[in-house]
């Protein structure tokens, strides 16, 4: 089971994100963030990113790894609509994930914008394991 999905919040965006496994539901992350700013069916995934980001625990790891990404559309202008999440590895006492995301510039006359994401929150950030699923629940800001 993969995917996401959107849950009631009175001000911001609250999702909902899970995957098998802790790459797959970071993955269905990315895709949600990018999902409540435009359709992300109209994106071509021609430019291709290599995303490296750390923190010191999995709640921040998902901070890093979607900040980043609010970084790339602020700064570059570029929105994303396939993630890979290729290892997450602690070292050190620091996790570190690398992955690669694969997308294009913002076109407002391609990409039809929805929301304009400001930033994550940890407010009611949740992260679930299991042996056959993990689900990720945060906030973005809106």
């Amino acid at each position: 089971m993969v995917g996401f999905r959107f849950l009631e919040h009175t001000a911001d965006i609250k999702v909902r994100a899970y995957g098998k496994t802790i790459n797959e539901a970071f993955q269905e992350a990315a895709r949600a963030l990018f999902e409540a700013m435009t359709d992300t069916s109209k994106i071509n995934p021609r430019i291709k990113r290599k995303i490296e980001v750390e923190a010191e625990d999995l709640k921040a790891l998902l901070y890093q790894w979607l900040e980043e990404f609010i970084y790339l559309f602020d700064s570059e202008g570029l929105i994303f609509s396939e993630f890979k999440v290729e290892s997450i590895q602690q070292k050190e006492g620091i996790l570190k994930l690398k992955g690669e995301a694969s997308g294009e510039e913002f076109d407002s006359k391609k990409h039809a914008q929805r929301s304009a994401i400001k930033a994550i929150t940890y407010h009611e950030m949740k992260i679930d394991q299991s042996p056959k699923k993990t689900t990720l629940e945060f906030v973005l800001d809106i």
